[in-house]
């Protein structure tokens, strides 16, 4: 089994309500409480296991706004786990998840320097290391309903953007996604191998330019007018 993420990155509407969803799961689960500095000011941080970064693709007028959710890869090689003294950071062999282990973390910080993706960050309330665990506690919990049994991020996304899933499973919904819209990980090219995969935005439509629009408009009316 092979535990992770199908991001649609056509759909994503950069409304960060995954990341809330995250913060306030987390917040009262396995690695919670998760600290948080000046929340009701006007500088709010805190530790975040889920952020959003957004940029521009194309050219105006046909350019194209990408929001692109940034967490843990739970890589299959990965890097945090390679570097970690203690052992805290590690890798289950039952479904791929990479988690920490609270109780033997001691937040040197190692992790987070070998972890390309920026997926780590060091509670200063706790002194831990803390990233996205898949709301293990959440998608194994047999007194929810099956179809609650994901993590909060994926059921809380309004345009079903996050779709969670066994990429080990062909028939799985992420393994379609991925085959079908041809995802990507996250610079495979470093050969840590993430488990997560980004659907690529869709080419975006190429509209007519303004005034050829109105002269279309114009002859429409004309023909009703007239005709």
């Amino acid at each position: 089994m092979k535990l992770g993420l199908a991001i649609d990155l056509d759909t994503c509407v950069g409304c960060h309500a995954c990341a809330t969803a995250c913060k306030q799961w987390n917040t009262s689960g396995t690695i919670g409480p998760l600290t948080d500095t000046n929340p009701y000011g006007k500088n709010p941080n805190g530790a975040w296991l889920n952020r959003i970064r957004t940029f521009e693709v194309g050219e105006s007028p046909q350019s194209k706004t990408v929001n692109m959710p940034l967490s843990c890869m739970h890589c299959e090689d990965a890097a945090c786990v390679t570097v970690c003294p203690t052992g805290a950071s590690y890798k289950r062999d039952e479904d791929g998840i990479v988690l920490i282990d609270q109780d033997r973390c001691m937040g040197c910080n190692l992790c987070a320097w070998a972890c390309p993706y920026g997926a780590r960050e060091l509670d200063p309330g706790s002194g831990t290391m803390k990233k996205c665990t898949l709301c293990v506690d959440r998608i194994y919990d047999e007194q929810l309903p099956e179809s609650e049994r994901q993590p909060a991020c994926v059921i809380t996304c309004p345009t079903n953007s996050r779709v969670f899933g066994d990429f080990d499973d062909p028939e799985s919904e992420v393994s379609k996604l991925h085959k079908q819209r041809d995802g990507k990980p996250l610079m495979p090219e470093l050969g840590y191998n993430p488990v997560n995969t980004y659907l690529p935005p869709r080419e975006p439509i190429q509209r007519p330019q303004g005034g050829k629009v109105l002269g279309k408009v114009k002859q429409i009316v004309n023909r009703i007018i007239y005709r």
